[in-house]
């Protein structure tokens, strides 16, 4: 039986096969769920219990973005080591901006070299987020009055993330008036 589980959501038959040979279950002892969309990837992942998700980006029904939405809206969902996935960076990076956090990057195509380093790198990212999740107090209010500290948690990620993409908007600002004024002069 293999100990650990790992759940990939890619449309791309390629891809899939591609990890399942990367990894071969023997050596790894990795068990490879697949699933070819997004909303089969969702029911997956509350069913089978992954030890680790790989998640493209871009999905059909549901997309790469949405099941990661979904993903953070749950704390337990949270904590599983995330490995996202796609050959557009820059659409990602739009969503999501860098560094990433609680979760890995592989930017498609890749090697064995580089998944396997994606893999370690998800779950040492995933343990920072445990023990971040642990060290919060559960008695911290939230914004329903209740006691833990998740959703105060989910909050100040939040405000983090609108103030990365606002310093990310300011410094695409200034580009666009620094080309304006160069045409202008």
């Amino acid at each position: 039986m293999a100990n650990h589980k790992i759940l990939l959501i890619d449309d791309s038959l390629v891809i899939r096969k591609t990890v399942k040979e990367m990894l071969p279950p023997e050596k790894f002892k990795f068990d490879i769920v697949e699933a070819k969309d997004g909303l089969l990837g969702m029911e997956l992942i509350h069913s089978c219990n992954p030890n680790l998700i790989m998640l493209d980006f871009f999905l059909p029904k549901m997309s790469g973005w949405e099941v990661y939405q979904e993903i953070q809206k749950d704390a337990r969902l949270k904590a599983i080591p995330l490995l996202m996935m796609s050959g557009r960076k820059d659409e990602v990076t739009d969503k999501i901006p860098e560094p990433f956090e609680f979760f890995s990057f592989l930017e498609k195509p890749f090697d064995q070299k580089q998944l396997i380093h994606g893999i370690r790198e998800s779950m040492e990212k995933s343990k920072k987020l445990v023990k971040l999740m642990a060290s919060t107090p559960t008695d911290t209010p939230t914004m329903g009055g209740t006691s833990g500290g998740i959703e105060l948690e989910q909050l100040q990620a939040k405000v983090a993330h609108l103030e990365s993409e606002v310093a990310q908007l300011k410094k695409q600002l200034n580009q666009v008036m620094s080309f304006v004024k160069k045409k202008l002069q």
